[in-house]
């Protein structure tokens, strides 16, 4: 089996997601690889040892405009890579993937995106979402998505696509026994640490956790904030409630699971999610999640399990669930299943046997 890994992507979860799924699938099938030579992750990706094309993109807004240019050229340069493979599989989009995508097929190569979002985030740049993606699911073979909820949006917009959906792993370079890394023990009595982690973005519900804050205990609860993005603009004032600190800097991919070890729980007060790259990292970690009932979030938690889910999008229902973190033996027993699940988060035989399957399954007919 020949498989073409395509990402040009340059941070993020994106070129971490091509490191784990390119290390399961190579004791299994010949990759190849299409990169970004402007990933943060050129060297690591390097290191696999794989046949690898490192494509020049972009590194900002400027570049993007400019390197549309290039596009013929670059386009003509992945067909050509992927010849003789049995399929392309891109790996989450990137701006330029409508572009590039519907000449594999014109070019009888099949193609399999895997597919993040099925709509733009609210708050998020939107234009040309929708061409860009009808362009992208035209292109498809198989859509290969990640939740339910975006399994279902695809196949609303592309009526007869054959989907199949993936568990969304950890894509971390994790260290053995990563669940051993987990936090430092508390002293009795002192406050349980929340942690948020990850873009700060309007549909991530910032707000809504400012909002949830001064409904918990005095005391019961410190929350690091930590990730790229207006913090101040998405909730004004929340930097200033007593045990509430906002660090408003990028995160490099090797420092995310210490960062994720210091806390006794990661909160998600999300308002919208397809689905999240947290929360497996996190339970990777052993480190159990609170999250609202967002979208794919849903599939991510067991509820009572390895986390809680608030049971409605609202501050007053995240805050319950916080709160139920400190009754006596509930966030043991969830570390706990979140360990438990620590190993599967941190394999990725399974999403590679799903695109060996795919790719020797017969096309679907057009």
């Amino acid at each position: 089996m020949k498989l073409l890994l395509w990402h040009w992507g340059r941070r993020g979860g994106g070129p971490q997601f091509v490191i784990s799924l390119a290390r399961a699938l190579a004791p299994m099938a010949e990759l190849r690889l299409s990169i970004s030579a402007q990933s943060d992750l050129l060297a690591e990706t390097r290191a696999l040892g794989l046949p690898m094309d490192e494509v020049p993109t972009y590194g900002s807004a400027l570049g993007f405009v400019t390197g549309l240019a290039r596009i013929p050229a670059l386009r003509r340069r992945l067909v050509a890579q992927a010849q003789g493979c049995d399929a392309v599989v891109s790996i989450l989009t990137h701006l330029w993937t409508p572009l590039v995508a519907p000449a594999l097929p014109a070019a009888g190569i099949r193609y399999f995106p895997i597919i993040h979002d099925a709509s733009p985030h609210p708050g998020d740049p939107a234009a040309f979402w929708g061409w860009r993606f009808s362009r992208e699911l035209a292109a498809a073979d198989t859509g290969i998505v990640l939740s339910e909820s975006v399994e279902r949006a695809v196949q609303a917009a592309r009526p007869g696509l054959p989907t199949a959906r993936m568990t969304l792993g950890a894509h971390l370079d994790l260290p053995p026994s990563a669940s051993s890394m987990a936090a430092a023990p508390r002293a009795e009595g002192a406050p349980l640490r929340l942690l948020m982690f990850g873009r700060l973005r309007a549909y991530k519900g910032l707000d809504l956790l400012r909002d949830a804050w001064p409904l918990l205990p005095p005391g019961g609860f410190t929350l690091r904030v930590v990730g790229d993005g207006p913090a101040e603009a998405l909730a004004p004032g929340f930097a200033a409630m007593p045990g509430v600190s906002i660090e408003n800097h990028w995160v490099a991919e090797a420092d995310i699971p210490g960062l994720i070890a210091q806390a006794d729980a990661l909160v998600l007060p999300y308002r919208e999610a397809s689905q999240s790259g947290v929360i497996p990292i996190a339970h990777a970690m052993g480190v159990p999640v609170v999250a609202t009932p967002a979208g794919g979030l849903t599939e991510q938690v067991n509820h009572g399990q390895d986390g809680l889910l608030a049971e409605a999008i609202t501050a007053e229902a995240l805050a319950a669930a916080l709160n139920t973190l400190l009754t006596p033996e509930v966030l043991p027993r969830l570390a706990a299943g979140a360990k438990a699940r620590s190993a599967a988060m941190a394999d990725w035989h399974e999403q590679a046997m799903l695109l060996l399957r795919l790719a020797a399954s017969p096309a679907p007919r057009t």
